[in-house]
């Protein structure tokens, strides 16, 4: 499996909604509210030939409400 974390921007006053639909969605292992740049830190578990990329791109920025994506791909879990 591979790990990652998507730091969301939401549109203002889309932030609730953009969680729920992630939990709707059933995709993120964690969803997170945050405070600064972002809204939302959301973690992801895929399989290993599962093209990150695509993943975010057509699996969470389709959400409506979100503005902005930041992804953290990680490499070792200690």
């Amino acid at each position: 499996m591979q790990t990652f974390f998507v730091e969301i921007k939401c549109a203002l006053g889309k932030t609730y909604d953009v969680a729920n639909a992630l939990a709707e969605a059933e995709i993120a292992s964690e969803i997170h509210s945050i405070a600064g740049h972002y809204d939302i830190l959301a973690k992801f578990y895929v399989p290993r030939e599962t093209d990150i990329g695509h993943f975010v791109g057509e699996n969470v920025q389709v959400i409506p409400g979100i503005q902005d994506t930041h992804t953290i791909i990680t490499f070792k879990a200690f």
